[in-house]
């Protein structure tokens, strides 16, 4: 897999998590235990860090960065869908960022929020727990979320990721 360091800025992968061959880690990027990292995501700690907690997966073409006033930290039990573009955004515990969508600098997404697909979540928006934000730009709709799909999804991901470190191969 390609993991770079840049500089003194080091990629620090817990020994439990999954990166696929196909993904990019660079710079100061913490990875937890039992997270997964799926083709075609960028991690780019190059100006700034980017924090992946645990059992949190990060899907396909998705695109971590972070500059240096602003890292990029997602918690426990999230999953960051396909393509998605986070920078510099806090994202809490138990939170669901959909496929395509953008969140940028100083947002703040609390536990058990949704940030839908396609949504645009603009600098230093507060998604409070439990919400949805849906549109371009995101619209916050309260109480429209609900952590337990997303506990299942997160658990799904780290059963998938065992499941590729068992049987992924090369041919």
């Amino acid at each position: 897999m390609p993991v770079y360091a840049l500089g003194d800025r080091v990629p620090d992968i817990h020994p439990e998590a999954f990166v696929h061959p196909d993904a990019v880690v660079i710079g100061d990027v913490r990875i937890g235990a039992q997270s997964s990292i799926w083709p075609g995501a960028v991690l780019r700690g190059d100006y700034g860090t980017v924090v992946v907690g645990e059992r949190t997966s990060i899907q396909d073409g998705a695109v971590l960065h972070a500059v240096a006033d602003h890292p990029t930290v997602i918690g426990d039990d999230c999953v960051v869908g396909h393509v998605a573009h986070l920078e510099g955004c806090r994202v809490h515990d138990r939170s669901l960022i959909g496929s395509g969508s953008v969140v940028l600098h100083e947002v703040v997404v609390e536990s058990g929020a949704t940030v839908a697909a396609g949504a645009v979540v603009r600098n230093r928006t507060h998604v409070p727990a439990n919400a949805l934000v849906v549109g371009v730009p995101g619209q916050v709709r309260l109480d429209a979320s609900s952590e337990a799909p997303i506990l299942a999804n997160a658990a799904q991901y780290v059963a998938n990721a065992q499941r590729y470190r068992d049987e992924l191969r090369r041919l």
